[in-house]
């Protein structure tokens, strides 16, 4: 610790060169990252996985060649997938129950506004950079599968909303685990109608039916937990009670997610090497990973640097400037570390030092930011989400977009602060909308520079929310303070009224009573001089 506390005040010294700064943010930044092993064995895994595909890919192995290649990858996203069903569900119940709107106030419901605006603002970002630079060119899928493409945009726009809606209030809690509906729509000539080039349309009928088809409902059970844990967190003590069942179940969860991920370098040398073999041409490949580092990078940086502050201007008419400059050391902790939840002692410390914010406000807004706060998590999964679609050649309709940016507000509430989470909550977005999940390893190629980006865009988020909404709750905060003063004065009163009325007895009256030392009659009953 020493170290550090070194290169920290090299860090604030204003004697210190430009250069040694950056070698010690670099030093630190490589330090952080040597410290986690599993992210330096998942580059290894992935180097390992484009050199066997690059290796193998001349010699045009056969179908059973390249499953064989690829079935450890199979079976890690299997792994997968088995834990998004619990991990929806516990980690939204353990984050819903940080939320006690009564006690809290209208600082609790500045707080939820304020996170599910920059979140949303986020995902509708990183749909238009993804739509408008369109990275994927359709270099890994086929372009020709009328199947899947059809399974997309199956319907009109009309029953595609529908159909959202429907998937939003299942009828059917246990089905919704395992399938969802969707309106199958032709067009058939009606029969009693005789047709010619003048009535054509007039002849037509179109009619949609509901169909069922495989693959988790997840909006639906989204909804359903999240009223599940609003009624359940309005119960009081009983729900407390159950509430602590659930963090208990989803920390056992999050030890199975910890035991996956570590699987993660096997699993991802297998699906690189497998997707590898299958690509015809690498350099377009490359190519699209480059324009959807680009993109994603973009959408963090504008969301970063032009949204939040705007919003933080706008609201407290403070430089943003200066706060991002408070809250630096906290930026490179997440940098480094890719984990909001590590960076949490540090982000409160910075704020309260240096930029001043009420510490109610940063107890209550920074442990629940880390929590349910992923702008930049949000904004990767709804880019990562189409990209996988373009690069496939899937055209998505608009009411797919909408479902990509609900599901990706909804599940970015769940996920954990810890390093590659979002890979998690980016299996949960591709199955709601019935993307191909395996080529989340092309994804997680490049994911380990992303993480710790869209990381430092979280924490910087939680940073700029706790000074929007101190400004927002100023009334009460201050009514607070002077409700806490008030109550300490009347006990001040109260204890100096009681040693006038011991001082003024006759000897008589203090017989039977204890014998008071000079010291002991000046200490007030409350020390109050922390309030």
């Amino acid at each position: 610790m020493a170290g550090e506390e070194r290169e920290m005040l090299l860090l604030s010294g204003s004697e210190i060169s430009w250069k040694r700064r950056c070698f010690v943010i670099a030093k630190r930044i490589g330090t952080n990252i040597l410290r986690n092993p599993l992210l330096v064995f998942t580059m290894g895994g992935v180097l390992f996985g484009v050199a066997v595909g690059v290796a193998v890919q001349p010699f045009n192995p056969s179908n059973d060649a390249i499953e064989l290649i690829s079935f450890p990858g199979e079976i890690f996203l299997n792994m997968l997938k088995i834990l998004i069903l619990p991990l929806i569900v516990f980690s939204l119940l353990t984050g819903l129950s940080a939320v006690d709107l009564k006690t809290s106030g209208l600082l609790g419901t500045w707080t939820c506004i304020y996170y599910f605006i920059t979140t949303f603002l986020a995902v509708t970002l990183g749909i238009i950079l993804v739509t408008g630079i369109h990275p994927g060119s359709g270099s890994v899928g086929n372009c020709g599968d009328e199947e899947h493409i059809g399974d997309m945009g199956h319907g009109d726009t009309l029953h595609s909303f529908l159909d959202i809606v429907r998937n939003m209030f299942p009828d059917n809690l246990i089905e919704a685990m395992f399938s969802q509906v969707h309106s199958s729509c032709e067009t058939k000539p009606l029969p009693s109608c005789k047709c010619n080039s003048s009535n054509v349309n007039d002849c037509m009928e179109k009619r949609c039916t509901l169909v069922s088809r495989d693959g988790m409902n997840i909006l639906g059970i989204i909804i359903f937990t999240i009223a599940f844990g609003i009624v359940l967190n309005s119960q009081g003590e009983v729900g407390k009670n159950l509430f602590k069942v659930f963090s208990l179940i989803n920390d056992v969860v999050m030890k199975l997610v910890s035991v996956v991920m570590w699987l993660l370098p096997i699993g991802i040398a297998s699906l690189i090497a497998g997707k590898f073999v299958e690509v015809e041409s690498f350099a377009s490949l490359i190519q699209d990973l480059g324009l959807y580092v680009v993109t994603v990078l973009a959408g963090l940086l504008i969301h970063g640097l032009i949204v939040l502050p705007v919003i933080y201007f706008i609201i407290t008419h403070r430089n943003p400037l200066s706060l991002i400059g408070g809250v630096s050391q906290a930026l490179l902790t997440a940098f480094g570390t890719s984990s909001s939840s590590a960076t949490l002692p540090v982000t409160i410390k910075c704020l309260e030092e240096n930029c001043g914010v009420d510490a109610r406000v940063t107890k209550f807004m920074l442990p629940l930011g880390a929590t349910i706060n992923m702008d930049g998590t949000a904004l990767y999964e709804a880019v990562a989400a189409i990209f996988i679609a373009q690069i496939n050649g899937i055209n998505l309709n608009f009411a797919k977009i909408v479902v990509i940016s609900i599901t990706a507000t909804l599940a970015s509430i769940g996920a954990a602060g810890v390093p590659m989470a979002g890979l998690f909550t980016l299996v949960i977005v591709l199955t709601a909308v019935d993307l191909p999940v395996e080529d989340v390893s092309l994804i997680i190629a490049v994911d380990w520079l992303l993480d710790r980006c869209r990381t430092t865009v979280n924490v910087l988020g939680d940073s700029f929310g706790t000074r929007v909404v101190e400004r927002l709750s100023r009334r009460q905060l201050i009514s607070q303070a002077t409700q806490v003063v008030d109550n300490s004065n009347i006990t001040s009163q109260s204890s100096g009224s009681k040693r006038v009325s011991t001082a003024s007895r006759t000897p008589s009256e203090h017989e039977g009573l204890p014998e008071l030392h000079e010291s002991q009659t000046d200490v007030p009953l409350y020390n109050t001089t922390k309030l």
